[in-house]
Order: C-alpha cells, then structure tokens, then sequence
C-alpha cells in the first residue's frame, strides 16, 4: 500500500511558501520559505496513490502539455517521504531529474496541474517536496560526485552551458564519454544564471551543480565565443560528436518606431543579466527613482516586475496584450488540462503590496514613444483584440509616463548564424532542424537540444531535450546505448 490512504482527506495543501513581501523586497535572497519536517510528511501524505498517476504521465492535451515532462516517479518518491524515507527518495527522484535544484525553484509545475487532488480540490505540494529532497541530499552528503569507473574514449563537444547542454553532460558522462562545455558567458546556467533572478533561483545553486559536475569529469570552458575563439572546423577535428544546445536568444521586438534607438529602453533579458552581475549593487541601467513599464505578462515579465521592486522604483506597470484569463477553469478547460487561469505571481504580489493595485494592465499594446532628445519620456497604448486571430488594435489612444521601459515580449528562436555557418537547416521560427522526434541535425555526427531545437519553453522541457539528445548521441557513438 502506497502513502496515507486517507491524507488528502485528512491534510490540506500548504505551500513553503515565500517570506513576507516586506521583508523580501528588502535584498535579493531567495524568496522560498521551509516548511517543518512534520509538515513535510504531511503534504507528502496526500498523494493519493492513483491507478494512473497524471501527474507524472506527461502529455498533449488540446495542444497544451500538462504532467512532468521527465515522467519523475512522483508518487513513489511521494510516499517515501511520508515513511521518512528521504535517502531512498532521493534516488527515485535522481533517475529521472538531473537537477531538482532548478526545477523545483523555476518550473511551473506542471505536474502539479495534473494531479487528481487538483480535479476538485488543490493538488499535492510536488514541486516543494522536489525541492525539498535535493537540499536534504545535499545537506546530508548524500550527492558525493559519481566518477564513471570506465571511459569509453569517446569525446563529445557541446556548445551551450544552459540546462539542455548541462542535462546532456551529465548524461553522457555518466555514459563514460569525455564531455567539454563551451560556454558563451563567464558562467554555466544560460537563463538559470542570468535570464532568472537571484531571488528566484541563488547563484549558488548553479554554482554548486557546476563543482559536482567539474568533480564527476566534465570540463567546462567559459567565456569562449565559438567561431572567434575556436574555430567550428576546431572542434570538429576534436570531437566524435557535437551537441548544439545554444538556446532561444533572439528577444521578441515590437514593431514601434525607435524602440531600440531611444535612451531608456533595455531588453528584459539584458536588464537582468546586468542586475545579477551587478549584485549586491545597482548595474548601470536600473530602476532606482524610475517609472517603469514592464512590456510582456509572462514570466520574465513578472520578474522583472519583482527586480524593479527592489532597486527602488517609483512606479511599474506591465503591459500584456493577451486579456486577462478568468479565476477559475472553464468548462472547455478541465481537468487535467493545462489550467488557463489567472496567476499572481510573486512579483505582481510585491507590486500590489507596495503600490496598493495589480501592475497588469490586460489587452493592450504599445502604439508609440513619446520622447525628448532622445530620452523615453512616456508611452502611447491603445486596447487590442484578436478576431480570428487577427490583431485588432483600438483607434483610441492613452498615455502613460514611462521612463524606464523593459522589453519582456518573449524569444522568436535561436541565432542562426552558428547552425547556419555549419549547413545546417534552420525551420521558419528560427529553431534547428531535425526529424520530428529526433536531434541529428542535418550534418553526421552534429545534434541539438533545448530551446534552440524546440523553441521558447521551460526549464523541465530543456532538461529533458538534453537527456533524450544524450541518448541518441549515445547510440550513434556506440552503435547500441543502455540510456533510459
């Protein structure tokens, strides 16, 4: 018999949680907050040992994905927890998730939104509980390196230090083969180091993954822009194989005259990439004394909305085009679809503490600047609708003051000039092409992983392109491969 039977009757759900806004706001610690050990066994006891688990099942409902994406053996782990079992629930955890450090800080749980608990009543805390295991392993010694006793002499390059090429490494050097890890910026992590904020995800997190990573055989090099400082013919001569896990990086621009070329604008990404270089100080752009405009509600959006918060702002608004979902799902949206509800995130809680309203303004989209020499002064908006999937913007203007606008309206793919340089084929939404369900690139022995293979998504799903790129790399290494 699996868990409590009776838990999810008997317990209800309680989150970690964050500390107090007003005490977060504060600094740029992490915002999560513990929970007791009792507690602890508690959430894990309402995992009501289902016939089939949802929430670990992973697929496509009506074009959106809903359960974990890595199929992590949650029930199980579930009830090892309750039974005080963390040892042995952390290895269950393990087998299928590389890094429950990242997931359980930055993913959006969609395992969670899959759980049976969720049809009437509010789901099993899992992604706390994911969390939860990790830092006990690590707190209890339990993640010594592992050393592959045996090495295949096989060298494999990858180019990306994100989670995707990570995933990949850790997999393939598990394996035995001989990984290196380019990586454009001074540090691994890709988005994890500098697309999410400290308070969300500590640097040190990454940084700790990366001394486990360096103890276990991967070689990391840092700093090294491929194509100016190692040549692509280089690298082929190096290596068996090659993995192209580079990302999504090309920042979605609205189409509004003078966007780039106007002081007082940044793009999202580059705001918080300066921000956490900069800690604990202000990087040259910020957002002390400013008005700020948040373009984008997803969330990166909502981040930046939480960094502004804390550099000292006088003022923010996020502007999201789509309109704003209902509360509660509707009935074209059951259960255990992706719940198309209204979140408020932990940014949005911050804004609406310090400035006593919700920052979003739904349905709306930037018509023009208004600037004097050159130096954002406010924004024109207007209200937009979709008919048939057309944009339909309102011929009725307003504005607002704005001086400092950040750009957070998402990626349009990955930058072609690395694939492109190689011959290899790149799809009409800047991704790299490949046979559907396969990460071969168009060149022999070249793959790819993440974002720059699937597109702008999720933590979790760059995770899990880099351990399924691992095995076909594998496999076409070896001639078999062994890897689940």
């Amino acid at each position: 018999m699996m868990g409590k039977t009776d838990g999810f009757l008997l317990y209800k759900r309680r989150e970690d949680g964050m500390r107090a806004v007003e005490e977060r706001i504060k600094d740029f610690k992490e915002i999560h907050a513990e929970q007791s050990h009792e507690e602890r066994c508690r959430q894990a006891a309402r995992c009501m040992n289902c016939g089939v688990p949802f929430c670990q099942s992973g697929m496509k409902l009506h074009g959106m994905f809903t359960g974990c994406p890595l199929h992590n053996l949650i029930p199980e782990w579930n009830d090892e927890i309750y039974r005080e079992n963390n040892e042995h629930a952390l290895k269950r955890l393990l087998k299928t998730n590389p890094f429950p450090e990242f997931t359980g800080r930055v993913c959006p749980a969609l395992c969670e939104k899959a759980c049976l608990n969720g049809m009437e009543g509010d789901p099993v805390t899992i992604r706390d509980n994911e969390r939860f295991l990790i830092e006990y392993g690590y707190e209890k010694g339990l993640l010594e390196p592992v050393i592959p006793s045996i090495r295949s002499q096989k060298r494999v390059g990858i180019i990306g230090g994100g989670p995707a090429g990570l995933a990949a490494a850790h997999r393939l050097n598990q394996r035995g083969h001989t990984v290196v890890v380019y990586e454009r910026d001074d540090e691994i992590g890709g988005l994890l180091m500098y697309g999410i904020p400290n308070m969300k995800l500590d640097k040190s997190i990454i940084k700790r993954r990366r001394k486990k990573m360096e103890a276990e055989g991967i070689i990391f090099h840092t700093g090294v822009c491929i194509g100016k400082d190692i040549t692509l013919e280089e690298l082929r001569n190096q290596y068996d194989a090659l993995i192209l896990a580079c990302g999504a990086k090309q920042e979605r621009i609205p189409n509004v005259e003078g966007i780039m070329e106007t002081a007082g604008i940044i793009k999202a990404v580059d705001y918080l990439k300066q921000t956490t270089k900069a800690l604990p100080g202000l990087p040259e752009i910020n957002a002390k004394g400013k008005q700020v405009v948040v373009l984008g509600g997803g969330d990166t959006g909502n981040d930046c909305v939480g960094t502004c918060i804390r550099q000292g702002c006088t003022s923010v608004i996020q502007i999201e085009m789509m309109p704003k979902p209902p509360t509660e799902r509707t009935a074209d949206n059951p259960w255990p679809e992706w719940p198309k509800t209204l979140k408020t995130d932990y940014g949005q809680q911050e804004a609406i503490h310090v400035f006593q309203k919700d920052p979003r303004i739904f349905s709306h989209t930037i018509t023009a600047l208004i600037q004097k020499d050159g130096i954002l002064q406010a924004l024109e908006i207007a209200e937009v609708h979709f008919e048939k999937g057309k944009q339909i913007i309102s011929e009725k203007r307003e504005q607002i003051d704005c001086d400092l606008l950040i750009i957070a309206a998402g990626f349009i793919g990955c930058e072609t000039q690395l694939p492109l340089s190689l011959g290899i084929t790149c799809t009409q939404r800047n991704t790299v092409s490949t046979a559907e369900g396969y990460y071969m690139t168009s060149i022999d022995g070249i793959f790819t992983a993440g974002d720059m293979h699937r597109g702008q998504s999720l933590v979790v799903w760059a995770i899990q392109e880099g351990l399924m790129c691992a095995k076909e790399v594998d496999e076409w290494l070896m001639g078999y491969t062994n890897l689940i």
